[in-house]
C-alpha cells in the first residue's frame, strides 16, 4: 500500500493569501507530491521483481484527489482508494485513517513519501508506525526485500551518513529523494488507468473523527534576501563581515 498526496506543483511560485491564513490554491496547477512519486515507484519495482502481488494507491482529500490517484494508476498501481475529505487533514488524522485502511486491506508493506512539499510535516509515517506498532524505516535511500525471511533491509540517510536497518514485515517505510527516479506514465497506461477500480470511503465510514490538532496562526513569505557582492580582497571581506554583517 502506498500513499499519494495532491499538492501544489513543485514548479509553481507560491503566493500567500492577503489575509495570511494560507497560500493561494485556486487556479493553481496541482500534482502528485514528489516524495509520493518515489514511494510509488519503489512499490512498483518491488512488484515487478515478483516480491508483491499488487500495489494499492491511497489518496485523501477533496474529489480532485482522484486525478492524482489516476496518475498513480497510470504509473502502474493496480487499484486505488480515495478517502474523500473536504476539511484540512493533519498528520494524525491521516495516520488514523491509514490504520483503518490497513486493517481492511492487510498489506505486507506500507510505503509513504517522507514528507509532503506543502506542509513539510514529516510526521505521518512515524505516526502510522506507532499506531500499528509496526517497525519503521524512515528516509530510505535503498530498500531490499527478502520475501522468504519476511524481512526488509533499509538504508536510511542520517546526519552522519547511512544507517542500515533490518525490519520484520509488515513494516512502514518512508522514502527519501535518492531512493529512485520515478517513471513517467505512458499514454497507453493513462488510457488503461481509466478502467482501474477506485474504492471510495469517507472518514465517517472508517469511524475516524477529523479534528484539528494544529492551529495556523499566520502564513508569511520569507524575507527577501539581499543580492550577493563580489569583494576584491580578503581585507575587504573581513571588513564587511565585521562592520556590515556583524558576524565577527
Amino acid at each position: 500500500m502506498v500513499t499519494i498526496k495532491r499538492v501544489i506543483d513543485y514548479a509553481v511560485k507560491i503566493r500567500v493569501k492577503p489575509d495570511k491564513t494560507g497560500v493561494v490554491t485556486q487556479n493553481v496547477k496541482m500534482s502528485m507530491n514528489p516524495f509520493c512519486e518515489i514511494a510509488l515507484e519503489e512499490a512498483l519495482r518491488i512488484k515487478e521483481s515478483g516480491l508483491a502481488s499488487e500495489v494499492i494507491a491511497v489518496s485523501m482529500g477533496p474529489s480532485q484527489s482522484i486525478d492524482t490517484l489516476r496518475t498513480g494508476l497510470a504509473m502502474g498501481a493496480d487499484r486505488g482508494i480515495h478517502v474523500e475529505a473536504n476539511d484540512s487533514l493533519y498528520p494524525l488524522s491521516v495516520a488514523k485513517i491509514l490504520k483503518k485502511l490497513v486493517e481492511i486491506e492487510k498489506p505486507g508493506l506500507l510505503i509513504l513519501g517522507k514528507q509532503a512539499i506543502d506542509d513539510d510535516c514529516n510526521q505521518t509515517g512515524q505516526m502510522i508506525a506507532g499506531l500499528l506498532n509496526w517497525p519503521q524505516g524512515t528516509f530510505a535511500s535503498k530498500v531490499v526485500l527478502d520475501k522468504e525471511k519476511q524481512v526488509v533491509t533499509v538504508d536510511r540517510e542520517v546526519d552522519d551518513g547511512i544507517e542500515t536497518l533490518s525490519l520484520n514485515l509488515p513494516a512502514v517505510i518512508t522514502t527519501d529523494l535518492r531512493l529512485n527516479q520515478p517513471r513517467y506514465a505512458t499514454l497507453p497506461n493513462i488510457m488503461k488507468a481509466k478502467s482501474k477500480p477506485i474504492k471510495k470511503y469517507t472518514p465517517e465510514e472508517l469511524n475516524v473523527e477529523i479534528k484539528s490538532d494544529l492551529e495556523i496562526v499566520e502564513v508569511t513569505e520569507p524575507p527577501k534576501r539581499k543580492s550577493g557582492v563580489i569583494v576584491s580582497s580578503v581585507d575587504e571581506l573581513i571588513d564587511k563581515l565585521k562592520n556590515e554583517a556583524n558576524v565577527i
